[in-house]
């Protein structure tokens, strides 16, 4: 991906997710967020395909570091990811997103996920390879305006 497609995304998630606000507040418990990608993203083990997702937290209690990533209808589980804790030093006061920018051959890496409110995100596991390549990677956060953010762009 070069960086003018890059930046391209990141603009028109701003801007998306300012229309696209959220009717109701989603439960905090699971952290329900819903994320519209315009192109490829790439999650530890897997690269999903540009759409509408819906990201949960484990709500059973016992693990509040597995992400289970769904079809925007909840029709389909796409990945139960482990996580580890991500601390920031003030409260997400949006939904944030960290990817890292690859090669233009390869899918932008998911790395972090932060819910609003929270200075305790979710740190995305890959193998001891890749994060050493992702660690090289240039970094971009980007920012909803709630529990609903759009992740667009073209390629």
């Amino acid at each position: 991906m070069n960086r003018r497609t890059f930046v391209a995304i990141v603009l028109t998630l701003v801007v998306g997710s300012a229309i696209f606000a959220s009717v109701a507040r989603a439960d905090e418990n699971n952290q329900a967020t819903q994320v519209t990608f315009g192109q490829s993203v790439e999650i530890p083990g897997q690269v999903l395909p540009a759409g509408s997702y819906l990201f949960l937290v484990a709500s059973d209690g016992y693990d509040r570091n597995l992400v289970r990533i769904f079809s925007a209808d909840r029709s389909k589980l796409f990945a139960s990811l482990a996580t580890v804790d991500s601390e920031r030093k003030a409260p997400a006061r949006k939904t944030m997103f960290t990817l890292a920018e690859r090669s233009s051959d390869q899918p932008a890496a998911l790395l972090t996920w932060f819910y609003p409110g929270n200075s305790t995100g979710h740190q995305f596991v890959y193998s001891k390879s890749e994060s050493a390549e992702l660690a090289r990677d240039t970094r971009q956060t980007i920012q909803g305006d709630s529990t609903t953010s759009d992740y667009a762009g073209s390629n």
